[in-house]
């Protein structure tokens, strides 16, 4: 784009407006931030999964980089199912042109196919449901109340970002009932995604916070977190949300909220995904150490930082 400004003489240059780097752009560079708070949350939380407290201090203290190893043994910097999940879902987002849910099934399956590191039983049972009926939509269950579809929410948000809310709620649905068809965990993805949309806008943590996460419990009084301290949290979405929630309301920084969730053991890797791309939202790049950006796989950084700007891309178009 150029621009002419007030000619001074007759053969005044022509002066070039420089572009901004595309994540100047504030949405833009929160978005990015999002997905490698998602991937750093993984890949940082992964070494801590299934551990108590207790046994964190134990063995490592306090937990803060990003080392590998734990239970599936990963090099350092690799991630788990809640990332590549993430990306298989953006990337059928992308070639699809929307969110569909038959192309987010068999992304799905495909990744299913390829031998992930880690499978959630909720997630491959619905799957394999999928390969035998081909339906994209999984029953209803009260019992599918499980975090594998919370987890992988932020390529919604992302290619739905200025969208009407009616909308953003059927592309959520969308995608998490080919394994999650559940009220609470459609309560849980929906408020997720509104938060991160909140916060790639600039809104107000505290107006987030009474908008989003209190008026879910005020609609499912089953997550109200401002309770005890949550600690060792399940894979039910519920225990999920509480640990989240508090980590990224009671600390003031990304490093901060991503230490405090993972520290509390549990299901670590997916609380540690879940609130990156929260905090990576609210505080933007610069807030993300660059340790830890430097710690994670190189592939996966780029493929992170290439879909949410492409994501985001979409959402414009």
């Amino acid at each position: 784009m150029f621009w002419t400004g007030e000619l001074i003489a007759r053969n005044a240059p022509v002066r070039r407006r420089v572009a901004p780097a595309p994540w100047e752009e504030p949405h833009i560079g929160k978005g990015v931030a999002a997905y490698l708070g998602l991937a750093i949350g993984d890949a940082l939380g992964a070494t801590v999964e299934f551990l108590t407290p207790n046994e964190i201090r134990h063995q490592h203290g306090v937990h803060r980089e990003i080392t590998g190893g734990g239970w599936l043994r990963l090099k350092a910097g690799k991630v788990t199912d809640d990332t590549t999940m993430s990306l298989a879902l953006g990337e059928s987002i992308l070639a699809s042109g929307g969110v569909d849910a038959k192309a987010a099934a068999d992304a799905f399956n495909a990744w299913m196919r390829a031998k992930p590191v880690d499978i959630g039983n909720t997630v491959r049972r619905n799957l394999i449901t999928y390969r035998q009926t081909g339906n994209p939509e999984a029953p209803a269950s009260e019992h599918d109340a499980g975090n594998g579809a919370a987890m992988r929410t932020l390529p919604v948000a992302l290619a739905c970002y200025g969208q009407p809310p009616e909308k953003t709620i059927l592309a959520s649905r969308a995608q998490a009932h080919v394994t999650h068809h559940n009220e609470i965990s459609d309560a849980a993805c929906e408020t997720l995604i509104f938060m991160v949309q909140d916060f790639l806008a600039g809104r107000d943590a505290a107006e987030v916070k009474r908008e989003r996460a209190d008026e879910l419990v005020r609609r499912h009084p089953i997550f109200a977190y401002e309770k005890k301290r949550s600690e060792n949290p399940s894979g039910y979405v519920v225990d999920t949300i509480h640990a989240v929630f508090q980590s990224l309301f009671d600390t003031n920084s990304f490093e901060d909220c991503m230490i405090d969730v993972v520290n509390r053991g549990g299901d670590a890797d997916t609380t540690g995904a879940i609130v990156g791309m929260l905090a990576g939202a609210r505080y933007g790049l610069e807030a993300i150490p660059k340790r830890w950006q430097k710690a994670l796989e190189a592939a996966t950084l780029a493929a992170c930082e290439q879909q949410a700007m492409a994501l985001l891309e979409l959402a414009r178009r």
